[in-house]
């Protein structure tokens, strides 16, 4: 691990509770970041446009999108919106576009997660598919109904990677089993990207970015809850920290 922590952005959800409004992030993700990566993660607050992002992405050394219990508006994607799309959170959205956007433009590494790997997917113009679980042919892919959090995260099927891509490279695998806990998914996949694995069902599960100077990446499942004992989850956070040591080392910062 390099002597010079990478510092690592990650957008804040908000949310109301207790007669304060909230700017927070799950802690796995985080735990996952320190950890596993040996990175210092630097919540960032959904406070667009009453400030501005870029002096921040001008000292980082990676963004990770996490996932969330809300979805992008489909108003994003040309979508008239109804229940089965919320909840939601404008506040997010308008900051992950702008993270997703000023790290593309830097080169800087991105690790999308869950909601991350959909805001990726819409903010290069591709769309989303909600209760997914209801269309012929798919999965269900939700949570199990359980208040145990290893139980809702715990890994259940099977993806494909595809040969050739960048996450096969990583994993070393040509299949890997994943945890489940959406039920939106890509629908139409942005031009700018590429798939790079497929549940069973067909069902998009990781794209990357095809014309990235870096690590630009987006997976539907949880790789950061396993991150410390899975091994394919490792190796993705493994991955983004070398990407985001090299970015580190190419600007003088380690």
């Amino acid at each position: 691990m390099a002597d010079q922590p990478i510092l690592v952005a990650v957008p804040a959800d908000t949310f109301d509770h207790g007669n304060y409004r909230w700017h927070a992030t799950p802690s796995t993700y985080l735990d996952a970041l320190v950890e596993v990566a040996g990175a210092v993660p630097v919540i960032v607050p959904a406070l667009l446009p009453r400030m501005t992002i870029a002096p921040l992405l001008d000292r980082v050394d990676g963004v990770l999108l996490t996932g969330a219990a809300s979805n992008v508006h489909p108003e994003r994607y040309a979508v008239p919106a109804s229940r089965a799309h919320e909840p939601f959170d404008p506040e997010r959205d308008r900051l992950t576009e702008a993270l997703i956007k000023g790290a593309l433009e830097r080169s800087l590494p991105l690790l999308c997660i869950c909601r991350g790997h959909q805001e990726l997917n819409v903010a290069l113009g591709g769309s989303l598919a909600t209760e997914i679980q209801e269309i012929e042919g798919r999965m269900d892919h939700r949570h199990l109904p359980s208040h145990d959090q290893r139980e809702r995260f715990a890994i259940r099927h099977e993806i494909a990677l595809e040969p050739g891509g960048s996450l096969r490279d990583i994993v070393g695998e040509a299949e890997i089993r994943v945890n489940s806990l959406h039920r939106q998914a890509i629908d139409r996949l942005a031009d700018g990207l590429a798939v790079e694995a497929r549940a069973p069902d067909g069902t998009v599960e990781a794209v990357r970015v095809k014309d990235a100077a870096n690590f630009a990446v987006g997976v539907q499942w949880h790789p950061e809850f396993w991150a410390s004992t899975d091994e394919p989850s490792r190796k993705i956070f493994q991955a983004f920290a070398a990407a985001c040591r090299a970015f580190a080392a190419s600007k003088g910062r380690a």
